[in-house]
């Protein structure tokens, strides 16, 4: 008879059984949450680094497009200097009896009014003479072609401009070619 009597308890086993299952569903849901949380997380930092990453594109666009602008015409400005240092040195080459002259004198003053011009329209353009004589050479400006002996400069100082050097807003156009001194032998 009690073979045919059925243990109606669980036993240890089972118990232990049915505890898992009823935990493994929010064991489970609970892996899924914390795996999704780190993705969530990981998309998140990604945002993050495209949002930075184009916040630097569009500020490196922006200055290059600034350059642009300040700096389009270099090329133009580097050709035209030849112009203008022509026009100099045909000034420079008219003697003193020419420009009082009556027949030269219109023609000298419409070459100094061009040359005035000219400096005008550099300086609308950002474009100015790098300062040479008596300064200091620099070689970030002045180029030296050759030393001369001078006793009352300091060696290094700049005591000839052969050919005026440029700026460009605050880029070098041109470099001024100059003279410096040196030490009397």
């Amino acid at each position: 008879m009690s073979e045919n009597i059925e243990n109606t308890e669980p036993t240890q086993g089972e118990t232990l059984r049915e505890e898992t299952a009823e935990a493994a569903p929010e064991v489970a849901e609970h892996d899924r949450v914390a795996e999704l949380e780190a993705q969530l997380a990981e998309a998140r930092q990604a945002h993050l680094y495209v949002q930075a990453d184009m916040q630097n594109l569009r500020r490196r666009t922006e200055k290059e497009v600034a350059d642009a602008r300040a700096y389009a015409a270099t090329s133009f400005a580097r050709d035209i200097l030849s112009v203008a240092d022509n026009l100099g040195r045909a000034l420079q080459a008219i003697p003193a009896e020419l420009r009082d002259d009556e027949k030269m004198k219109g023609l000298v003053v419409g070459l100094e009014a061009t040359g005035r011009e000219l400096e005008a329209v550099f300086g609308r353009h950002g474009i100015s003479k790098v300062a040479s004589l008596g300064e200091a050479l620099d070689p970030n400006k002045h180029q030296a072609m050759m030393e001369m002996p001078v006793a009352d400069k300091e060696p290094g100082t700049v005591v000839q401009e052969i050919q005026s050097g440029y700026m460009i807003k605050d880029r070098l156009l041109r470099p001024a070619l100059v003279a410096v001194a040196k030490k009397p032998d």
